[in-house]
Formats: structure tokens, sequence, C-alpha cells
């Protein structure tokens, strides 16, 4: 421990050197920004600014590459809540209670709890950095193909949940959501699955498109005609942004649960930070005493699914740093910018480049440091953005929404994608469907896929593997359990309405 002290000090004096101090500030800055912008994401600002560290020393370069990174974290929260415009796919949860709660003139609040939880959940993550890499690394070498598909099938069994009303419609969602992620071409055999004959569908569904249009363009098409700002009736200041007492108690819990769960999945490789808010936003649900009221603007719907994300983005550098491993899509990207710098991640980066492992975690904590002290003066201009009544204001939108979807792959084909999921995204509004399960399983689908047809492959065919493994039996197991949990409480409620209409026909035949 006190080595690592040390070490963690020798960070501090990378990071707060001049032009390494500089580029991670920019970097937050960009990062922040960039992530307010519907469509735009870390993503998207990440692969315009590598070309840009071809030239640099690798330290500044890794710095402000992450600063974009878990700058973008909170300014996609931003869109979420305010907008409810997901600009990176983890917010799609936070829209289910940070809009309704902007609805409610709770804004400022729920900004003011993301901020919170996105500094609490960060040093956890950091600290786990410092103290765990080893102990999590060693646990991540545990998790092969069946330990993978079982946890993934955990979360969408209990995100299937997550849907208000009928859980046969939440069901339902996340089959579709399946559906949808399977399109493409499959991997091992090359064959194109529900493309129907489309070449731009070669490549599957783009995610930030899936995204947009059900939570973006759905959300505008239901309000088209509401010409008033959201909050017209509402005067929104700038203290409001701080939480009072009992909201902070109501957010705690949460943000704790959250912040354990994103620390949990950073560990894992192959998992990204889309999977550890869905599953953060269900165990929420499985805990709260009223579960009916997640949708209406529910601080703990805000608190765990933000906390979560942000623990998993500093964890996530453990896998990619350590054994160079990506968790996701924006990882892969950090990892190319380590391997042009001719710099080889694995367990040997420690020993090897002590200034680059030992700075980076330094400049997590100066990086939310920055951002804490941005964005005090800044709520008051995302707050009024509110004032902008929709005509203005979701065209533009709509525009950025546009570029930003376009710039994932340059092709307009995924403007019309956008399109398509927000007119879907609307119908299943209208009937009262929840559009949340299609994301988490359009987002697991792939993944489980993949790691069933592994874990196969591993047995040779053998489905006994999911079962004789501890850690996957385990997972299954609480599976079955949640499975049977369900279909309990399902028939439950339908026996006590029948209970009741009987009741009211027995009154009803009395009285006549």
């Amino acid at each position: 421990m006190e080595q690592s002290l040390q070490d963690l000090w020798y960070g501090f004096g990378v990071a707060f050197q001049g032009h390494n101090l500089m580029w991670s500030f920019f970097g937050v800055l960009v990062g922040n920004l960039i992530g307010v912008l519907p469509g735009m994401g870390a993503l998207s600002a990440i692969s315009i600014l590598l070309p840009l560290t071809y030239t640099m020393h690798p330290v500044p370069a890794i710095l402000m590459l992450a600063g974009i990174f878990y700058g973008s974290q909170y300014g996609g929260a931003i869109g979420a809540i305010l907008l409810n415009l997901p600009s990176h796919p983890p917010h799609a949860v936070t829209c289910l209670d940070g809009f309704p709660m902007t609805k409610k003139g709770k804004g400022g609040t729920a900004l003011g709890i993301t901020m919170i939880c996105s500094f609490f959940a960060a040093s956890v993550g950091i600290i786990v950095m410092i103290f765990a890499s080893p102990l999590l690394t060693t646990i991540a070498f545990k998790f092969g193909p069946a330990e993978l598909f079982s946890i993934m099938l955990l979360g969408l069994l209990a995100g299937s949940t997550m849907s208000r009303g009928s859980p046969l419609k939440g069901v339902a969602m996340t089959l579709f959501g399946l559906l949808c992620g399977v399109v493409g071409t499959d991997v091992n055999t090359g064959a194109f699955r529900f493309a129907f004959g489309i070449p731009e569908l070669s490549d599957g569904l783009e995610m930030v498109a899936v995204a947009m249009g059900l939570f973006g363009i759905a959300d505008f098409l239901l309000n088209v005609n509401r010409m008033k700002a959201i909050t017209s009736n509402t005067r929104m200041r700038i203290r409001d942004m701080r939480p009072s007492l009992a909201e902070l108690k109501e957010a705690f819990w949460p943000m704790v649960r959250g912040t354990a769960v994103g620390t949990l999945f950073g560990a894992m490789p192959g998992t990204g930070p889309t999977i550890t808010t869905f599953i953060a936003y269900a165990v929420e649900q499985k805990v709260a005493k009223d579960p009916s009221k997640f949708g209406t603007g529910m601080i703990a719907g805000v608190a765990a699914p933000e906390a979560s994300a942000h623990s998993k983005t500093q964890v996530d550098f453990i896998p990619t740093m350590s054994l160079g491993i990506p968790g996701d899509a924006v990882m892969a990207l950090l990892l190319g910018a380590l391997l042009i710098q001719g710099i080889q991640p694995g367990p040997q980066l420690i020993s090897e480049h002590p200034d680059i492992f030992w700075g980076l975690i330094a400049s997590f904590w100066i990086g939310n440091v920055i951002l804490m002290i941005l964005n005090v003066p800044l709520i008051g201009v995302w707050v009024k953005m509110l004032q902008v009544p929709y005509r203005y204001l979701f065209p533009s939108a709509m525009f950025f929404i546009a570029v930003g979807v376009f710039t994932t792959q340059n092709s307009l084909f995924q403007i019309w994608e956008v399109l398509v999921f927000g007119i879907v995204g609307a119908l299943l509004m209208v009937l009262d469907f929840s559009v949340a399960p299609i994301m988490l399983g359009f987002v697991l689908g792939p993944m489980m896929e993949e790691n069933f047809r592994r874990a196969l492959l591993l047995s040779r065919g053998d489905m006994a593997i999911f079962v004789q493994r501890p850690i996957s039996a385990t997972f299954v197991g609480i599976s079955a359990v949640l499975l049977l949990a369900v279909t309990w409480g399902a028939w439950r409620k339908k026996s006590r309405i029948a209970k009741v209409q009987e009741m009211v026909a027995e009154e009803t035949a009395v009285a006549a």
C-alpha cells in the first residue's frame, strides 16, 4: 500500500506538469461540450482528435483522450436530463427518470445529483484502480465465454422487467431489441441476417442511431404540437441544482449500489458501460418499495445509472491497460492511441511506462475536479436551454442528431435509421410499450450470441458447460429465480384483480 501511495504521488507530479495539465483540461472541456450535443459522443470526439496525437508526446496524448472520454460522460447526462436526448447510449437509461424530473421543474436538481454521483463514483473507481488492479485482473481472467453469457442473461432478464405495466410487454420489447441486435453479417458464417438485401445493413444497425431514434426523435414526434418551453410555469435558477438534504439521502444508497455495479463490470473485458447502466437501474427497481414510480422522476433512477457509468468509465482502464483488452469501442480507440505511440498495453505497462499509468490515474482526479468547477457556472447555460420554445429547440436538436449520426460512419443511411426508429418508438409509446428494454436487448444480443457460441465450441456442443462452471452456474441460478419471481408476481397480481372483479360483481348483484 505504501508503494502504491508513492507511485500515486509520482503520478500527481506527472499530471501537474504544465503541458500535461493543459492537455488534460482541453480534453475535459472538449468532452463536456461535445457530450452535450445530441448525436455526438466520446467516440466521435476521440476519432476526430486522434490524428492530433500522432505528433504529441505519449503522456499528454493519452491524458487528453482520457479527458474527452470521462468529460463526455457528464456532458451526455446533461442532454439526457434536459432534452431527453442521450448523446451517448449509456445515458438512454438516465432519460427514463431524468427527463420527467425536468418536466417537474427539477432539472437543476437532477444535474446536481449527477455531478455529485459522477465525482463520488469516479473517485471510487480511481481508488479501485490504484489498490485492486492485480485482484480485479485475476478475477477478470476467471470470466470465460460461459460466465459472460450467464451474467448477460441475468442482465437481460432483469432489464426486461424495467418497463412499467405488463411484464409481458417488457419481454416483448427485449426480444425485439435482440432481433435488431442480430441484423447484419454473421461473424462465423459470413451470411447476411435480416438485412433484406440492403448492403448498408451488412454491418448491422448503428447503436447511436437506435438510441437517438427511440429516445430523441420519438419524444419530439409525440410533443411536436407543444410550442412552449418545458418549464414555462417554473422558474429555474442556478441554485436549484443544489439538492436538499432529503434528496441527497434518497440518492445516497442508489449511488453506492450503482458504483458497485459499475466497478464490478469495469473489470470484465468486453462489457461496455451501457450494460452497467441498465443493470444498475434494474437493481434499483428490485430494491424499491414501489417500482411503479420509476419512470416518473425518481432520483434513484438518475443516481444509480450515472454512478455506474462513471465508475465503469474509470475501472474500464484496468483491462485495457493491464491486459490490452478494450471494454468497448472507445477503449479500443484509446488502445489504438497507445499502439500508435509504440506502447504495448499489458502487464508490463506499469513497470515500463509508470509516467503514463500513474499520470493517467492522477489526471482522473484532477479532471473530475475540473469538471465540477466547469459545470457549476455552466449549469445556468444548460438550464437556460429549457427556456427555448420547442419550435426552435427541437429542430436544432434534430439537426445536431443528423450531423452526429452522419459522422459515425459518414453515411446518410444512418439518418434514415434514426427516422425509422423514431417513428417506431413513437408508435410503441402511444401503445404504452416501454422502449428502454429494446436498447438493452440491442446491446446485449450480439455479445450474448458470440459468447454462447464460443462456450459451445469449447464444450463441443455440450450445454452443461453453463451449469458445470461455478460462476456461470450461480448466475444461471439467479436468472431462474428471477424468472420464477416475475412469473409468480404476475400470477398473484392477476389473481388479485380477478378477486376484486368478483367482489364487485357480487356487490352489484346484491345491490340489484
